[in-house]
């Protein structure tokens, strides 16, 4: 194939590993200049939100997710804010926030920092909490935004 690339083994989705590209100027050989073993470790990065926090509403007594997908290596520690209070992360699974039973305390300003050797990044939304009134209210309605809310 002279003049063209073939690729092999696509990247998945939120992939940013390194990769690497062999020139070959004859049969079995390679451009001159090109170190094989460079690109066997990904190159480091700092973080970058790839997936950020989107504003949402919620009624009272529902369940929220807050998500996030976040790349950079060495992987980033994600830390949670509510109005500037740091969250306790515990049964909590990476790059999500589970707001369980939902009371109007719950809302305002969500912060989510990333951070890693390399750098700092943020991403931040607002949640509204909906009195829907009195009453039992089944969290049946989900949206796109991975809200459970009720009418």
């Amino acid at each position: 194939m002279r003049g063209w690339a073939k690729a092999s083994g696509l990247p998945k989705k939120f992939d940013l590993s390194g990769y690497s590209c062999s020139l070959m100027t004859s049969p079995g050989g390679h451009a001159s200049g090109v170190n094989p073993a460079a690109s066997v470790y990904p190159t480091p990065t700092p973080p970058v939100f790839i997936r950020k926090m989107r504003n949402a509403a919620v009624g009272t007594g529902c369940d929220i997710r807050l998500k996030v997908a976040v790349a950079g290596d060495p992987q980033p520690t994600l830390y949670w804010y509510h109005n500037d209070d740091l969250l306790n992360m515990d049964n909590q699974e990476y790059g999500g926030l589970w707001i369980r039973d939902c009371k109007p305390s719950d809302a305002g300003l969500y912060t989510c920092i990333a951070t890693n050797n390399l750098g700092e990044a943020r991403s931040s939304a607002v949640l509204a909490v909906l009195d829907l009134g009195e009453g039992n209210y089944e969290c049946s309605f989900k949206c796109k935004y991975n809200t459970n809310v009720s009418f």
